[in-house]
């Protein structure tokens, strides 16, 4: 049985472990906390390398987007290190090293064993302090021209209301990750200091102001959805990430029913477990390698 060393590349901690062609973790996961320096990632990579020399490739899930050619990265989110596009990742072994985007690999992971398995036509929604995404269409993931597909930054309005952590105003992910939820909150309260946990709690046990501050942003999820779901026409959505634990994935699911052009899809929440980045990479670098 094929089996890949796969990594998971974030702004913050860096895992890694041993993956089968199953998509079963089969050794000790490996966590350490992101060095801010190029020398520092390169430093862990060598390392879990070493350590794992009878596997058949190397997977490394990473932040930023991959090249179509799975060998590097375009470009980089502003929590790695400088210069983090610019490593050469294949010179790391003599074995295969397949790079792909960490929501582009969870997604794959979702296709293959987790909650899209079965749809030919999928699109995952990572909602976490920011929004990843991946697309499958005709069971192949799509990567666009250059691989940059799946980044959910396509605008909410037109009018510069928030500024997006890329720089640009209004995107979807500065409405529907978990600091898009502080951000409604904010506006909403009038406080400052008022953080996500506030807003949980206050829901939870029925607030008013707390269930409105949710509804909107719930409500901006829902219409990123449908955009998305007459743009595509998938089976099914896949929601996945921290905050993805607090939404109503049946009121989504009824919402954008009645609202889209296309054909009912379905609404779901991910399956694969919190190292599916790990778990997708694995997975195609193992299929890639009888290619």
């Amino acid at each position: 049985m094929k089996k890949a060393l796969s990594f998971d590349i974030g702004g913050t901690k860096i895992y890694y472990t041993v993956i089968d062609e199953n998509g079963e973790v089969i050794s000790e996961i490996k966590k350490e906390s992101t060095p801010k320096t190029l020398e520092g990632i390169l430093e862990i990579l060598k390392n879990g390398i070493s350590e794992n020399k009878d596997v058949d490739a190397i997977a490394i899930a990473t932040a930023g987007t991959v090249n179509n050619e799975n060998t590097g990265v375009n470009g980089s989110t502003g929590n790695l290190p400088e210069g983090y596009h610019t490593i050469d990742f294949q010179s790391l072994s003599d074995k295969k090293v397949y790079l792909e985007n960490d929501a582009n690999a969870a997604a794959w992971a979702e296709h293959i064993i987790g909650s899209s398995k079965g749809c030919q036509n999928s699109v995952m929604l990572t909602l976490g302090t920011g929004v990843g995404g991946g697309i499958i269409l005709n069971n192949k993931l799509y990567k666009g021209k250059s691989g940059g597909a799946g980044e959910m930054h396509f605008k909410m309005y037109p009018d510069k209301r928030r500024k997006c952590t890329c720089g640009s105003y209004d995107c979807f992910e500065a409405y529907a990750s978990g600091t898009g939820l502080k951000w409604t909150a904010e506006e909403i309260s009038g406080n400052k200091e008022i953080t996500t946990y506030d807003v949980i709690d206050g829901l939870k046990v029925g607030c008013p102001e707390m269930t409105k501050i949710f509804n909107t942003w719930q409500n901006h999820i829902i219409q990123g959805i449908i955009g998305l779901a007459n743009i595509f026409d998938p089976d099914c959505f896949v929601l996945s990430g921290s905050m993805a634990q607090f939404v109503d994935v049946q009121k989504i699911e009824e919402v954008v029913n009645e609202e889209i052009v296309t054909s009912p899809t379905s609404v779901r929440l991910g399956s694969a477990g919190n190292y599916s980045g790990m778990i997708g990479a694995a997975l195609l670098a193992i299929e890639s390698i009888g290619e």
